[in-house]
């Protein structure tokens, strides 16, 4: 298997401003499922941090009181502590919308003031296209004496409420408001990637590039721009200290760090025309599949994403697409919750048509029969290649907002049968596959070990046990929950069809509002990314 069949290419990449390595090898990455492993984990790291090292982190939103153990710290008193001890603490949150409008403006602000009075310095950044965000979700920890000790954690969790539930999903005691439908405390089902070896540089990259853009932190807003100055907020980054070498290799994994930037005026400097890496990376993995495509995703909107997936399939007559998503949005409400169903009901339908029987989409539950709302960002193709990151599968997140992504190749064959499922020669590779099998052991009840998993390396025995078995629960259900719960948590997923008269102002609200194209018009004409 050759790295530049399934990565991209320096001319693909398409940005050869950025500093950022094309990819990297050498590197183990290992997959914490649920925000208790993340946070735990992110814990015992940032504690044996010591003075002079470094820790840079990047978020969309961030609580200062959030707990990142039952009996903390919390995320404030674990960095404030850290740059107490004299390490280099810089972070870079989305400025975010007022929490009126169910933001976190107040939030964000709170763990940027929190921290500078205990020596870091975290800035509110507001360098987004109009009606963006920044999305990223990064922390990264260096040991310029001791490289070998360097790890970075990128994914889909937010240093925030309702992000620590672990695999019982009884939900974070701490939660966020959602949608009434999940409860009081939202049961939340998502993955973060924890990262040693040369990749830590290459994240490294992508946060310096960020804090080093000369680009005004409130340039998409003037008025938040003097509300800042008012306030005394700190509007100038510092010098970073210098960048460590790389750290020396550690594992058989290469990875590509994938990124999305919006075209902006004015521009990036890391990124002139944007940078859509993020949907050239997932297309380029999805038009080589042969067998399956497993999804794990917050939204499987739009219909740019969606014709990548039927043209796939219409291509592959034995190409099975399995995704799981959530049972409903995480808003609610007349105005907000139809648009937030127009556009997944319009990429599914998609789907469905270039390949009615080979389309296969669940929805998470407790075993309390409580929804689970999925906002891991997961894609794992035949096996082989894998990607976790912030980006969801929608045009917001391949455009417009800024993302980040870690595609891994394992140069390690899965020697159990089929070797190859695609039959390209490739081979099944370890992280891949058991990224998948680790996640649908979960949503099957099945043994964690993988004592279990005779049906479910095959990829058209995986989709008959995975589908049998969402079928079963929702018999179960729908026969008035009599006798033994079936094992498994994963019920067809069944969007609710909207009337015409709701569709005809959702679907232009959703485009505009929920799912804007942040491309430069030549790429929009085009059909390109």
């Amino acid at each position: 298997m050759a790295l530049r069949d399934w990565f991209l290419t320096a001319r693909e990449r398409a940005n050869p401003v950025s500093e950022l390595p094309v990819w990297t090898t050498g590197n183990l990455a290992e997959p914490l499922i649920h925000g208790a492993a993340y946070f735990d984990r992110l814990v015992s790291a940032v504690s044996a941090l010591g003075p002079g090292d470094h820790l840079f982190f990047t978020d969309w939103r961030g609580d200062p009181d959030e707990r990142l153990r039952p009996d903390g710290p919390t995320v404030a008193q674990l960095f404030a502590q850290a740059a107490q001890r004299g390490v280099v603490v810089k972070g870079l949150i989305w400025r975010s919308h007022l929490d009126a409008l169910s933001y976190s403006e107040a939030e964000n602000r709170g763990l940027s003031e929190t921290l500078r009075a205990a020596g870091a310095e975290v800035l509110l950044d507001q360098r987004v296209r109009r009606g963006g965000s920044h999305h990223q979700k990064l922390v990264v920890l260096r040991h310029p004496d001791a490289p070998e000790r360097d790890v970075a954690f990128a994914g889909g969790i937010d240093l925030c409420h309702s992000r620590r539930d672990d695999a019982d999903h009884a939900g974070d005691p701490q939660p966020v408001l959602m949608s009434p439908r999940y409860g009081p405390h939202p049961p939340w089902h998502d993955v973060q990637l924890a990262l040693r070896g040369p990749v830590v540089g290459a994240l490294d990259t992508t946060f310096r590039e960020r804090w080093t853009d000369p680009m005004p932190l409130d340039s998409e807003n003037p008025l938040a721009y003097v509300r800042d100055r008012l306030r005394g907020a700190d509007l100038s980054p510092d010098p970073l200290p210098a960048q460590p070498a790389d750290p020396p290799p550690c594992g058989p994994h290469a990875v590509q760090v994938l990124r999305t930037y919006p075209a902006v005026r004015p521009r990036y400097s890391f990124a002139p025309d944007g940078e859509r890496t993020v949907a050239r990376g997932y297309t380029k993995a999805v038009r080589r599949a042969r067998r399956l495509i497993y999804l794990e995703d917050q939204y499987l909107w739009s219909t740019e994403v969606a014709e990548l997936f039927a043209e796939a399939l219409r291509a592959n007559p034995e190409l099975h697409l399995v995704a799981v998503v959530p049972r409903h949005p995480d808003v609610d409400g007349r105005l907000a919750l139809p648009p937030n169903m127009v556009g997944r009901e319009q990429a599914l339908s998609l789907c469905h048509r270039a390949a009615p029987d080979r389309v296969h989409v669940f929805d998470v539950e407790n075993h309390d029969g409580g929804p689970v709302y999925v906002h891991a960002k997961v894609c794992v193709v035949d096996d082989v290649w894998a990607s976790v990151g912030s980006d969801n599968f929608n045009r917001r997140s391949w455009t417009h907002d800024s993302e980040l992504s870690c595609a891994v190749l394992d140069e390690t064959r899965d020697e159990r049968a089929p070797a190859d499922p695609a039959g390209r020669g490739d081979g099944a590779r370890v992280f891949a596959r058991e990224l998948r099998l680790r996640l649908w052991r979960e949503h099957l009840d099945r043994d964690p070990d993988g004592d279990e998993d005779h049906d479910l390396l095959d990829p058209a025995k995986a989709v008959e046990a995975i589908t049998s078995a969402a079928e079963a629960l929702q018999r179960w259900h729908d026969g008035g929950r009599v006798g033994p719960r079936p094992p498994g948590r994963l019920r067809p997923h069944r969007p609710e069809r909207l009337p015409w008269y709701t569709r005809a102002w959702a679907l232009p609200v959703y485009r505009l509002v929920y799912d804007p194209d942040g491309r430069p018009l030549r790429a929009r004409r085009a059909g390109t990314f």
